[in-house]
């Protein structure tokens, strides 16, 4: 199978090359292409109907096929994928953010902490949103899920439980769950169209600034700002914005578009598009009047800040009308269309670059530049180029958008990540809401060092087991120092330094105690005050904030960045 499976993939990647990366030529050119295409697609269809009619075995036809060719189009970017009929409502949500269904996200929890490898898992709600189907029957995070309806839920994958979960509005449905000591526990739910909002959350922080947190760009993103906006307005004298785009992952283009308007006078170019296909291109400009086309303005970006995310912060950059801080964005400057495909299926390709106001293009790596083993690179500083600002302020191509201010704020993976990562922080947030039921609000909860030492002694109780990256590169080291004569004259100083970096868990967990009680604080505030508490409890500290209040509260300062004279 992993034979025919590299046949039909080199087959697919033969058509596919000629039929998406041909350049435009003569009619000549273009018949020949044609013909090599129609010659390519006849020898697939071929040796196809001789494998399902003489191979030895069965073949799975669509396993073999699907498969060829999503390694087909994953040769030509990681965005080009095939979408068949049966994913067509998870690609629905990712664009619209609606479904019909109970409202909560689920996940895989495997039994034993110490290997999640294994295939024992539980199916459970991780998180129910707030005022939604799920949450108004009561369920809650770490309910794990027996049953829904008639049918056991134990050994089916996340799709499979997702699938039975959702459904047309107005639809019921039986769950049966387990809770702890309880057993059998049935919830009644009526499913409801789900409607994600894109704003996960907005206030007022500091003295008047307001807040905005955008989770992603769908078909109401910028009906979802402008609302957080006039509704803080009308309430506060508001003087200056903090619009948050960390670890939003893009979306639509209209809607970025939609919200750089918000801040941008009408008649601006804010975005082009360039493709292969002339026709496709595009120049968008601001269509109405601005909300708010002079309050000072600060975007905040990460590394997870990618596309539509990079569209709106990168255009207030090269338009000097705000302030960008963070770390620099993720470098997604490849513009994505879908085509419908026969049988309900769809086509997601990448069809066009896109290029922000100062005419730079953002793409921090180019899928058609790969070395000898196919591996891919960013661009390096050194091949980027410079542009300027409606201003004049020098800022560059090729690498994501770049802060004014750069502030980290990024967790390294240390040990709590690994206690994250197999789920011993969910548990123990579970148990604690169990025997919580009331606690302080947000901005001021968390957990208490007596808390803290009850968590020590839950990871204690598992089998919990971690190693560091760094004893793996150890290894590795000590292995290439053997092999160029170096291991026995390094010995003891190799056997010194993988003594240093052998995990202790007990002293591990107190020298990143921070971070650890940071990830509990925010498992349990989801849990009792939903993503906002969450949100509200996170800013108390959050030094990227804090940086963008300070910038925004020093007009001088403000104003000295956005100008070319610094």
């Amino acid at each position: 199978m992993r034979k025919l499976k590299t046949l039909f993939t080199g087959l697919l990647l033969s058509f596919a090359t000629l039929a998406l990366a041909q350049k435009p030529a003569s009619v000549s050119d273009s018949d020949n292409s044609n013909a090599q295409l129609a010659k390519y697609l006849d020898v697939y269809n071929s040796i196809f109907k001789q494998l399902s009619l003489y191979y030895v075995d069965t073949i799975n036809a669509k396993k073999i096929i699907s498969s060829s060719i999503d390694e087909a189009l994953s040769s030509l970017d990681p965005y080009t994928t095939y979408i068949p009929d049966e994913e067509s409502s998870d690609f629905k949500f990712m664009t619209t953010g609606q479904y019909g269904g109970i409202g909560a996200l689920i996940s895989q929890h495997p039994r034993s902490y110490s290997d999640s490898l294994k295939s024992d898992y539980d199916v459970l709600i991780s998180e129910p949103y707030e005022g939604l189907p799920a949450d108004k029957a009561g369920l809650k995070a770490g309910d794990v899920i027996v049953q829904i309806d008639k049918t056991k839920v134990k050994g089916k994958t996340i799709s499979e439980v997702s699938e039975m979960l959702r459904g047309i509005p107005g639809t019921s449905l039986e769950v049966i769950i387990n809770r702890g000591g309880e057993k059998n526990i049935k919830k009644h739910i009526v499913r409801e169209k789900i409607a994600i909002p894109a704003v996960t959350y907005y206030g007022v922080v500091g003295d008047s600034t307001a807040y905005i947190l955008l989770s992603q760009f769908t078909e109401k993103s910028a009906e979802g700002v402008r609302t957080a906006i006039n509704d803080m307005k009308s309430k506060h004298n508001i003087t200056s914005i903090v619009l948050d785009l960390r670890n939003n992952p893009g979306g639509l283009l209209d809607q970025a578009v939609e919200i750089i308007n918000l801040f941008v006078p009408q008649g601006k170019e804010v975005l082009s598009m360039r493709g292969r296909a002339k026709q496709l291109d595009q120049v968008f400009k601001t269509s109405s009047a601005a909300l708010l086309p002079d309050i000072p303005l600060a975007v905040l970006v990460n590394s997870s800040s990618a596309s539509a995310s990079e569209i709106v912060s990168g255009a207030l950059q090269d338009l000097d009308r705000a302030v960008v801080i963070g770390t620099r964005s993720f470098g997604k400057g490849l513009v994505q269309s879908t085509r419908e495909l026969p049988y309900n299926g769809h086509l997601k390709l990448t069809t066009a670059k896109y290029y922000i106001p100062s005419g730079r293009c953002i793409q921090a790596i180019d899928y058609a530049k790969r070395a000898d083993d196919g591996s891919l690179s960013k661009i390096p500083d050194s091949l980027r180029h410079e542009f300027k600002t409606a201003n004049g302020r020098v800022v560059k191509d090729g690498g994501g958008i770049e802060p004014d201010f750069e502030v980290k704020n990024e967790m390294s993976l240390n040990i709590a990540y690994q206690l994250w990562a197999k789920n011993l922080i969910f548990d123990y947030a579970t148990m604690y809401c169990s025997e919580n039921k009331r606690i302080a609000e947000p901005e001021s909860f968390s957990i208490t060092d007596k808390d803290f030492e009850a968590f020590k002694s839950f990871v204690k109780g598992t089998d919990f087991k971690y190693e560091l990256r760094t004893s793996g590169r150890l290894e590795w080291l000590l292995d290439i120092a053997k092999e160029e004569g170096y291991g026995e004259r390094a010995k003891d100083e190799f056997a010194a330094l993988k003594k240093k970096l052998t995990p202790d868990i007990d002293a591990d967990m107190d020298l990143f105690k921070k971070d650890i009680v940071d990830m509990i604080n925010g498992e349990i505030l989801k849990r009792m005050y939903y993503q906002k508490g969450y949100v509200r409890h996170t800013l108390v500290s959050d030094p990227v904030l804090k940086k963008a209040l300070s910038v925004l509260n020093d007009k001088e300062l403000y104003t000295k960045t956005l100008s070319s004279k610094k």
